[in-house]
């Protein structure tokens, strides 16, 4: 999948910044934040992929970074914490089948364009947007006054048709990327990965710690995030796995400020990763969290702390996904 970003009518390429060649092309074409490409964002981004294969059609998601709300509504809670950093929605989007990832630098100037102006400008005359998958109850545009009624009055004359997808249920709750925050702030890992449709993830670089879990017999991986707006979930340890030059370990990772070794002020990401020697600094990895095993606990001696690793590495070497 090839990843561009778009800003100020110049296409450049993710990765070196550089300005490319984006071709308008006939393209089935589907747009929104899709913050942790939960299983109703699938849902859609399924339905566009499969419009474009049977159309024969370009297959184009379009997103915006930063998200819309963390720009044009300003939480006096603080500001909004994100499912997925760029990185991680590209990597499950890829995942679906899609070709292109076309990323819209959103600041308040873009937040003021009218959603007639997006359809057309963007999607039509810029991507080439033939067929247009949208959720049910999907608003863009400027105070997101746009929605499936915009694109069905413009559809006819700009020749594209409009495919909206039906809303997506587990059981009487509905898909939302804010029920799968709350979930996550409440520890409770396993209903919000029903939710999402796969793990969580936390992504980051492998950085250099104070190398006290060594001393005690568990070697952990220090996890640089690349940004303070991912959303960590309650603090606590949990099972997870990583995959490092094509294989998957089993981990046990602790999110917290490690009261027993050093009492830090924000929270930490480590992760003791079973059956794994080597040097890791500096690679990035990627840990789909499966399951929430505790609390952090202050303990009263580096031996209470041993000993409990050791219960939580048995019940990690136990875990059946």
């Amino acid at each position: 999948m090839r990843i561009v970003i778009f800003q100020e009518s110049k296409v450049m390429d993710y990765h070196t910044g550089e300005e490319v060649a984006f071709p308008q092309e006939p393209s089935a074409v589907t747009v929104g934040s899709y913050d942790g490409v939960h299983a109703g964002h699938r849902k859609i981004i399924g339905q566009m992929v499969k419009t474009a294969s049977t159309l024969k059609l370009r297959s184009v998601v379009v997103t915006f970074e930063p998200h819309p709300r963390q720009v044009v509504n300003r939480d006096p809670s603080g500001r909004l914490k994100l499912l997925t950093l760029l990185e991680e929605k590209a990597m499950l989007i890829e995942r679906l089948g899609v070709e292109w990832l076309f990323v819209v630098r959103f600041d308040n100037v873009f937040a003021a364009r009218s959603s007639e102006s997006f359809i057309q400008e963007v999607l039509v005359d810029r991507i080439g947007a033939k067929s247009i998958v949208i959720g049910y109850d999907h608003g863009f545009g400027r105070d997101r006054k746009g929605g499936v009624n915009t694109l069905c009055s413009m559809a006819e004359q700009n020749h594209f048709e409009v495919n909206v997808v039906d809303e997506v249920r587990l059981g009487s709750e509905h898909f939302s990327s804010t029920r799968i925050r709350t979930l996550l702030r409440e520890g409770d890992i396993k209903e919000a990965n029903l939710f999402l449709g796969s793990s969580y993830l936390i992504s980051g670089k492998v950085v250099h710690g104070n190398k006290k879990g060594r001393k005690i017999g568990f070697p952990t991986v220090n996890i640089e995030i690349e940004s303070s707006d991912k959303l960590l979930p309650k603090l606590g340890v949990y099972i997870a796995t990583t995959v490092i030059d094509g294989c998957e370990f089993k981990a046990m990772m602790n999110i917290g400020v490690r009261p027993t070794v050093a009492a830090d002020s924000a929270p930490v990401v480590e992760a003791y990763i079973l059956g794994h020697s080597g040097d890791l600094y500096g690679k990035v990895l990627t840990f789909q969290l499966l399951e929430r095993l505790r609390d952090e606990m202050r303990f009263s001696s580096f031996e209470a702390l041993r000993e409990q690793l050791r219960k939580d590495k048995k019940s990690v070497e136990q875990y059946q996904k």
